[in-house]
Parts: structure tokens; C-alpha cells; sequence
């Protein structure tokens, strides 16, 4: 008998077909459901029963357009790490959610507290944006990195790839 974890692992595992649709959908986000069983020798029920599962479980969660934050004025990338008060990460969170520049924010281990990817328009933006984020309530102490390139951008593709 499967202990719990492996329960909820097997319930959680993406199968060959499961990845195969994700794959498609990565390369190709405006595919319908018909165009997605035609192209993967299913019918379309399977395809959608599919979606409708992997959105269940929280596997798939949206089809956000891929952009070009350069492309859109936005060409400078820094990540920042965040030391906070101690028991404020909720409202912190709260605080930089509400900058427009951040593009999202990681809770993590080591030296910070909180991990976040921010963008700007120059290097004087970076300071209103930096000003910003020192501005929430809850924040103690913040340092910056500027992002030179991105030699691997965000990816999902290997892991997909590595169940089919």
C-alpha cells in the first residue's frame, strides 16, 4: 500500500500525455482544445478533461502572454533581497504588491528575508522603484542587484520534456 506521500505525489505527477499538451500549449498558447487533439491523436474531451484537471490541481494556472518588459520601456531587470520586521511578511507583501514594478516576490532562507524581481525604465526609475519598496512599512534593510542579461530565461520546458 502507497504511504501518503506517495499518494499525493502519484495524485500530483504530470503523465506523457499531460506533458506532451503542457509542451504544446508552451510553444504554442493560442491553440484551442480541438487544434490541441488533433495535434496530439486524442479527442477533444480527453484534451479538455485534461485542462480541466491540471487547473484543478493548480498545475496549469492561466495563459499569460509572454512580453517584453524591454520591449514595453521596461528594460532594466534588478532583484532585490529584503530583510523585514520579524512577523510582517504578510503585510510587507502587501506593501510590494502594490508597486507596479514588482514583479513578483519569493519568501526564502539565508541572509534575506524576502527575494524580488523588480523593473525600471533607467537607473533613476530603479531609485523611485528602491525608494519605494524602503517606503513599506516593514522593510528594514534592502540591496540590489542589476540583471547584466538573462543567459536562461524562465523555463518549464526541460521538466515537461523529461516525463514524455
Amino acid at each position: 500500500m502507497p504511504s501518503d506521500a506517495q499518494a499525493e505525489h502519484s495524485d500530483q505527477a504530470v503523465d506523457a500525455l499531460d506533458a506532451r499538451l503542457l509542451l504544446l500549449l508552451t510553444d504554442e498558447p493560442r491553440l484551442g482544445v480541438l487544434e490541441c487533439s488533433r495535434r496530439l491523436g486524442v479527442a477533444r474531451g480527453t484534451v479538455q478533461a485534461r485542462l480541466d484537471r491540471l487547473v484543478a490541481r493548480g498545475v496549469l494556472t492561466g495563459f499569460p502572454p509572454a512580453l517584453d518588459l524591454a520591449a514595453m520601456g521596461y528594460g532594466l531587470t534588478a532583484f532585490a533581497v529584503l530583510e523585514i520586521a520579524q512577523g510582517r511578511r504578510h503585510e510587507v507583501s502587501q506593501g510590494l504588491a502594490a508597486i507596479n514594478e514588482v514583479c513578483e516576490v519569493h519568501a526564502t532562507t539565508g541572509p534575506g528575508d524576502l527575494f524580488a524581481r523588480v523593473v525600471a525604465r533607467s537607473n533613476a526609475d530603479l531609485q523611485r522603484v528602491i525608494d519605494s519598496i524602503v517606503d513599506v512599512p516593514g522593510v528594514q534593510r534592502l540591496s540590489t542587484s542589476i540583471a547584466l542579461s538573462t543567459p536562461v530565461p524562465p523555463r518549464v520546458r526541460p521538466l515537461l520534456e523529461r516525463v514524455t
